[in-house]
């Protein structure tokens, strides 16, 4: 288009779906007029730009809604997030369900009201000037902050609020909103600074679609790891030890040795090394690695020993350092592959723990390559291939991948960083793996290699991590004899296939809604007996399963087949074996599977046989389908 003209003229039909544009790639208004010649392009609702827009300007409208209902709470902030939106507002007391009730019916009469979103813009002084007489305290804080001399702001005839845009070209264009849940928040996030009533919400273009999300919130409700947990008693997490610090009960620790089982043997098959490293060092050994530096509010405090500071570790990569350091290295030595399950403690703000997914104490799934220059893409490459064989192996095949680059501030040169970029990528192409470029948002000290995995609900996750390092080993003086008899620098590669043990677990009964794989299940199968008579027959199968080398338990209580039957269901054990008259007669079991299918009946040496092929399969049938 040419400059002068307006995306969108008043009265002028725009085609279906249509609510902002991109002007050379950044969203604007429809209302926007352009200033020089330009690319443009339609934003609908279907496009992250689209989501955007559509839900700041629904976080708009709220707080019109709450403006008009509660005329002392304070504006604040109102931004748009993955698949909804929030705003808080400064309030003498928290919002209710029924205040929640009545803020969405005044939604619903701003949005038939219909009026246009205006952007205006002022000068910093007066828009300054503009909010105190309001009253709007924050609103002027935030002002006070800005750089640029002038300020915009929107209109939608009930509101004015400072904003930098783009909306939706009027209220009635927003068609479907629910307002879901209120909680506490500190202004700009921060514990010292005031409690904020914070009001989240989502909105989508039809009813139908938000009637679909709200199924699935009910679903996360189902399947939430610390209603699971509690309910299948796999973990537990008490105020008398401290918040964000897990207790692995019984039936959870069997399956975390399950998952750290397979986590060994397969390293030790991808010719790893495994090791061990002490919960605390010298306080000095942060301080050479940088973590006092750049990562010393995530610390926990110092102790005192012996006259020297001692430091609860929060990352495994100082100890595999020093490991290196223990002997002179030749390049034929090269790759070595350090790998532990080490367990770090970070300190996470109280507001931001959840469950087992951000914890203060957790093991981390960790490894230290240590490689020359020339072999960069091809450990890389090593790492992808492991890494999507163990995901897949816990039942994820949807996953995203993002390769970050260098930022701002960063260490190394623009050869190294170039060079280790293109390596990263190299590997990627070379297995076919579509990738996304975050340009700028790499670690300070080399690029890296996201994987978000996506769970049956289509959430993501961020799980693994392949980074590569040049700052440690030029801060540790890590050196190599070459071929050619000098001493070189090795490249360090940090990688984690699934993060932390607790968040992957967290993440593995969401996923299977706590009907775990029979690999991993604590409870393989569970002989039933009919009544009492049958009692010693269903123990000669537990006997001779867990001799094989399951996981069997018997329930001989004196009650209905049918309870025992339900409870064994809503422990999510995969397989009950049912034992009466028939049964003992024949040497057989009658076998029922997680869900309520009939299996039919099979003798137990049959059964034995199904129950090994399930286990070294690692069948992933357990996973259940989204009612």
């Amino acid at each position: 288009m040419t400059a002068g003209e307006a995306l969108a003229l008043p009265g002028g039909k725009l085609p279906d779906g249509v609510i902002a544009a991109l002007v050379d790639g950044k969203p604007v208004d429809l209302a926007h007029r352009l200033e020089t010649d330009a690319r443009v392009a339609p934003v609908t609702f279907d496009m992250p730009e689209g989501k955007d827009v559509y839900r700041h300007s629904s976080a708009h409208i709220m707080a019109q809604a709450v403006k008009d209902l509660f005329p002392t709470a304070k504006l604040t902030i109102g931004p748009p997030i993955e698949e909804g939106f929030y705003y808080d507002f400064a309030y003498e007391r928290p919002f209710t369900p029924e205040d929640l009730e009545k803020i969405e019916a005044r939604i619903r009469e701003i949005i038939k009201a219909d009026k246009p979103f205006q952007r205006s813009e002022m000068s910093r002084e007066k828009a300054i000037e503009f909010f105190r007489q309001r009253g709007e305290d924050y609103k002027c804080e935030l002002i006070q902050g800005f750089e640029d001399p002038s300020v915009s702001m929107y209109d939608q005839g009930g509101l004015i609020d400072l904003c930098r845009g783009p909306h939706v070209p009027s209220t009635g264009h927003i068609h479907a909103i629910k307002l879901l849940t209120s909680a506490g928040a500190y202004w700009r996030g921060d514990e010292r600074n005031p409690m904020l009533q914070r009001i989240y919400g989502t909105s989508f273009p039809t009813k139908e679609l938000l009637d679909a999300y709200l199924h699935k919130l009910e679903e996360i409700k189902k399947r939430d790891h610390r209603k699971l947990g509690k309910e299948l008693d796999l973990i537990s997490v008490t105020d008398e030890i401290g918040p964000g610090l897990i207790l692995w009960l019984p039936k959870g620790s069997i399956v975390r040795l399950q998952i750290e089982n397979f986590w060994r043997e397969q390293h030790q098959q991808h010719g790893y090394a495994l090791v061990y490293s002490p919960h605390v060092a010298r306080l000095d050994l942060w301080k050479t690695s940088g973590h006092t530096e750049y990562y010393r509010e995530n610390m926990f405090a110092t102790m005192k020993v012996e006259a020297s500071d001692y430091q609860l570790k929060p990352m495994n990569c100082p100890f595999h350092i020093m490991m290196y350091k223990t002997h002179l290295r030749s390049y034929r030595d090269l790759p070595l592959r350090y790998a532990e399950l080490g367990t770090v403690y970070r300190y996470e703000r109280s507001g931001v723990l959840h469950g087992l997914m951000r914890v203060r104490g957790f093991t981390q799934d960790d490894a230290h390559l240590f490689c020359r220059p020339d072999q960069l893409e091809e450990e890389v490459a090593r790492v992808l291939d492991f890494t999507f064989f163990v995901l897949k192996t816990f039942g994820f095949s949807d996953y995203q991948v993002f390769v970050s680059t260098k930022p701002e501030k960063a260490v190394g040169s623009e050869e190294e960083w170039k060079q280790a970029t293109g390596a990263l990528e190299a590997a990627l192409k070379g297995r076919g793996v579509a990738f996304s470029v975050d340009a700028g948002e790499g670690v300070f000290y080399g690029p890296k290699i996201d994987i978000k995995i996506k769970d049956v609900l289509g959430r993501s996750w961020q799980c693994s991590t392949v980074q590569v390092d040049f700052n440690n080993p030029e801060r540790f003086g890590l050196e190599f004899v070459g071929e050619d008899g000098h001493t070189h620098r090795p490249i360090m590669i940090h990688r984690a296939l699934m993060g932390s043990i607790e968040r992957f677990f967290g993440i593995l009964i969401e996923h299977h809604a706590g009907a775990f794989p029979t690999w991993l299940a604590p409870v393989q199968a569970v002989a039933i007996a009919i009544t009492d008579k049958h009692a010693e027959y269903a123990k000669k199968v537990v006997h001779r399963l867990t001799a094989a080398g399951y996981r069997v338990e018997a329930d001989l209580r004196s009650e209905k087949m049918g309870l025992k039957i339900r409870e064994a269901e809503k422990a999510k054990v995969p397989y009950m074996l049912v034992a009466g008259d028939r049964e003992m007669q024949d040497g057989t079991l009658s076998v029922r599977t997680r869900g309520g299918a009939n299996a039919g009946t099979m003798t137990v040496e049959a059964f034995l046989e199904h129950l090994r092929n399930d286990v070294e399969g690692r069948g992933l049938a357990g996973i259940p389908p989204v009612q």
